[in-house]
């Protein structure tokens, strides 16, 4: 795990903690305190009520979490949940603002020992352009704040847009416009943190600060900006700044303060091992398990506040005693009383396969390659997401097994898919896989096909499409004629490689001005640890992305060792893991836009495989069926 919240729960711990498991409850928690706190503690800009807000948060998760009804959506659930309190937060302040006019109450004062642009500088150790972005943020409109907490996760690759869309309840566009303000905000901002820090400095600055009082605002920040956008010399103090982006993507989140997290009950597992830094303000560095702050909740003969009291009155400074030790009765009294049903159900992935329907053909009248499809598709289950895919090549039953998966999209490593229906609400993307396949009549069938064309597949290979970079290059204007959107020769490995096949395929796209739309990527895992295969695929994707900066597209992926010419797989159950919580991570990564497993039907030798037949699912598939 390369940062403090970017191991999240997936699916297969939400839903263990929905049916009872103290232990999974206990993780939840502990894994969603650091991106709750810094969505919070950015939003409130430090504020003393930091600690108040997360404390709210994290009882709404608790109490809340047997109603939700999509465990990959949790770190939806959770955003969305989080920007609920801050809004509640921000219009109890303007309340107490005007019933308290004209005195000068502490509920519009950020505290300085916890400014959030200073923890980060302080916590991550921030230099040169990236302190500069941090202090920046401090000039921003206090309306913007709340959105800037959430971007600057998406950008740190902790968040997606479309959570970001759905926390504040806006639309994409809409989104992409406050956006592109506030950044406009923060880079004018960060030119008058950069003339205010030059020496010898400007005269004429020196002269238009007179009478400011140092502390950053939206009114100075304009005021200012003017200044450096006219003055030659604090104007070339901005030449040389790097894209905002660039230089937020890949930081970690901010680390938790210690009190915050290191009794959490989960506090030796890597999921809260995470959190180091200064003793929260306010909170005694003596206090110790066991010891409310003053004013805290009862407790019951356990040691723990009673859940009731805890959800009806939510005293103020609840977060530290949460470290200190109440958490664990928290969870206790909430999984005994008042959340957990009666007769959890297992997770969809782990039940049996359903009864095929009767209407179905049995999969010994499957239609061979040779047989034109049928033109009345198959009736399919709901399609569960229009982002998953699968790799099909026919077997048979592989029209029912494609309907039964409940992928929104397929492909076939062709222009074609002969013996294959195409079931309602599904979508086929065609291929030109290699140069052989680059005519007439295939380029005639890709664009006939749909908006998408994936193009050669694996060309560093030499059993695949075994291409030079100048072949793939030579060839790309008659792809490019078609109109379709084009995808990136998908390579077997080494995306993101310096004078790799794909960054030098990149690199001449862009000297002969081809248009490349999206990166298509393969990965393969050769460590069967769940958490370290996911971990490995973010790492791989997000690399990518910084690299070219393009939607991607992982049409193959799957847990496979290739030793020796051989293949190596885990087991089912290891399969179904790795599956899970991949999907749930790729749903956080905005800028993956579909992805595909490999691949649709299951025999001894793709172990990987979702189907036996049109109606036996194998524990991977029933994980993939599950999958969004």
């Amino acid at each position: 795990m390369s940062s403090a919240g970017r191991a999240l729960p997936d699916a297969g711990l939400v839903v263990a903690a929905r049916q009872g498991d103290q232990r999974a409850l206990d993780d939840v928690v502990a894994a969603s305190l650091p991106l709750v706190y810094n969505i919070v503690g950015r939003a409130l800009r430090g504020h003393v009520d930091v600690d108040d807000v997360v404390q709210e948060t994290l009882v709404r998760v608790i109490r809340y979490l047997p109603a939700l009804n999509d465990p990959a959506a949790y770190r939806s659930w959770l955003v969305a949940i989080t920007i609920r309190q801050v809004r509640d937060w921000e219009q109890r302040r303007r309340v107490a603002l005007n019933r308290d006019a004209g005195l000068d109450a502490i509920h519009n004062v950020p505290d300085p020992a916890s400014d959030f642009a200073g923890l980060t500088i302080l916590r991550l150790g921030l230099t040169d352009q990236r302190r500069e972005v941090a202090e920046a943020t401090r000039w921003l409109d206090p309306d913007d704040q709340e959105l800037l907490s959430l971007w600057w996760l998406e950008e740190t690759g902790e968040v997606g847009r479309t959570e970001v869309a759905d926390a504040l309840g806006l639309s994409l566009g809409h989104v992409a416009v406050r956006i592109h303000r506030m950044k406009e905000q923060i880079q004018s901002a960060r030119g008058v943190v950069r003339a205010l820090r030059a020496r010898p400095g400007c005269p004429e600055l020196r002269a238009v600060t007179a009478d400011w009082d140092g502390v950053p605002s939206p009114l100075w920040r304009k005021r200012l900006a003017r200044h450096v956008r006219e003055c030659a010399s604090c104007g070339r103090l901005g030449a040389n700044l790097l894209p905002i982006d660039r230089l937020l993507a890949g930081l970690p989140l901010l680390p938790l303060p210690a009190g915050l997290s290191a009794h959490l009950p989960s506090a030796a597992s890597p999921t809260a091992a995470q959190a180091v830094g200064q003793h929260p303000p306010g909170l005694p560095a003596e206090q110790t398990a066991g010891q409310a702050p003053t004013g805290g909740v009862p407790s019951d003969a356990g040691g723990g506040p009673n859940v009731v009291d805890l959800a009806a009155h939510r005293p103020r400074g609840l977060v530290p005693s949460l470290a200190a030790g109440v958490v664990a009765a928290v969870l206790a009294i909430t999984l005994a009383v008042v959340l957990l049903p009666k007769d959890p159900a297992a997770p969809s992935w782990a039940a049996p396969p359903p009864p095929a329907p009767t209407a179905v053909a049995s999969p010994s009248a499957a239609p061979s390659p040779s047989v034109r499809p049928s033109s009345k598709a198959p009736v399919a289950p709901a399609v569960s997401s229009t982002r998953k895919g699968v790799g099909v090549w026919n077997f048979a039953g592989a029209s029912q097994a494609l309907a039964s998966s409940k992928a929104g999209w397929y492909y076939t490593w062709g222009t074609q898919h002969p013996g294959i229906s195409t079931p309602r609400g599904v979508t086929f993307v065609p291929m030109i896989r290699s140069a052989e396949n680059v005519t007439t009549a295939e380029l005639a069938r890709a664009r006939a096909a749909g908006p998408y064309l994936l193009t050669f597949n694996e060309p560093d290979l030499p059993e695949q499409a075994n291409m030079t970079v100048e072949q793939a290059l030579d060839l790309w204007p008659q792809l490019m004629a078609t109109g379709s959107k084009l995808g990136s020769p998908a390579v077997a490995w080494g995306g993101p490689e310096p004078q790799g096949w794909l960054d030098r395929f990149m690199t001449g796209a862009q000297a002969r001005g081809h248009r490349v739309d999206f990166i298509t990527l393969h990965w393969f895992g050769a460590d069967f640890a769940t958490s370290t295969a996911v971990d490995q695929l973010r790492q791989y994707l997000q690399a990518v992305y910084q690299r070219y900066r393009k939607p991607i597209w992982l049409t193959e992926f799957a847990l496979i060792r290739f030793d020796g010419g051989g293949q190596q797989f885990p087991r089912q159950e290891q399969q179904a893991a790795f599956l899970t919580a991949a999907t749930a991570m790729l749903g956080q990564l905005s800028y993956v836009q579909r992805y595909a497993w490999f691949g649709l039907p299951a025999t001894d030798k793709d172990r990987s495989g979702l189907f036996r037949d049109g109606t036996e699912a194998t524990v991977v598939g029933r994980a993939f069926q599950a999958a969004r």
